[in-house]
């Protein structure tokens, strides 16, 4: 385990070495970055409307007493979105589909030999590979959760004019209601996060792949799953320290 974190801690510090020539990688990280934000805006929205939608249905179910609000939904609803479901369950599928794209590619490029190849040419391979695929993640995770939050929310709201379980105008005043910005502050950091997390370890485990296509798999598939660990146990240290 701990050879596992030191070759872990060393990767990253070559990544983040002074590039060779900045413009090629400005390039990597722009392609990066469309790759992971424009490539996963429609999964992350489709996720997003629903959840938004299913979690306003619930919340009403449950608030059925007369004595209760029922623009409370409405309130329920938006900070559930906001400081978890948004940043966490966006966060697991980006790392089944960035981060096995990630450790699936360097995987790939490493039983090839392609790596062997740039680091022969000098070229600092963990620097032109992985890093931009980081600030790419740590770039545009963050603005995918703030899309999934706003989608969340409207979401919640063709719930209420679809199913008539609560009316639109007190899901609306619930959603107004007592909103505190600490909350979009968590979710950007959660994101924030959760972006280093998918990208970094998947990187990892596809620059260290060796064998073959079936190595490349496993590669990818542990990238996946450590992935979603670490991000469920940041989300718990993070949630613990800053509410």
């Amino acid at each position: 385990m701990f050879e596992s974190l030191g070759k872990y801690i060393l990767l990253l510090r070559l990544s983040f070495k002074k590039p060779e020539k900045s413009s090629v990688y400005w390039k990597e990280i722009m392609r990066e970055m469309v790759s992971v934000g424009v490539g996963s805006l429609g999964i992350i929205s489709i996720i997003s409307i629903f959840i938004g939608a299913a979690t306003t249905i619930q919340v009403a179910f449950q608030l059925s007493s007369p004595l209760v609000p029922l623009s409370i939904a409405g309130k329920i609803s938006r900070d559930s979105n906001i400081l978890e479901f948004s940043p966490t369950i966006s966060a697991l599928v980006l790392a089944g589909r960035v981060g096995s794209n990630f450790a699936s590619q360097i995987g790939t490029m490493r039983v090839t030999e392609q790596i062997d190849a740039l680091e022969i040419m000098g070229v600092n391979a963990p620097g032109y590979l992985i890093s931009p695929k980081i600030i790419a993640s740590i770039t545009m995770i963050p603005l995918l959760v703030i899309i999934s939050i706003a989608l969340g929310i409207t979401g919640g709201y063709i719930a209420c004019v679809v199913t008539g379980s609560i009316s639109p105008a007190d899901y609306l005043m619930g959603v107004n209601d007592g909103f505190d910005p600490l909350t979009i502050k968590v979710a950007l950091v959660k994101a924030f996060v959760f972006g280093f997390l998918i990208a970094s370890i998947c990187s990892y485990q596809g620059f260290y792949t060796s064998g073959g296509a079936l190595e490349v798999g496993q590669s990818a598939t542990q990238g996946v799953v450590f992935s979603c660990v670490w991000i469920l146990f940041a989300d718990l240290i993070i949630t613990s320290l800053m509410l």
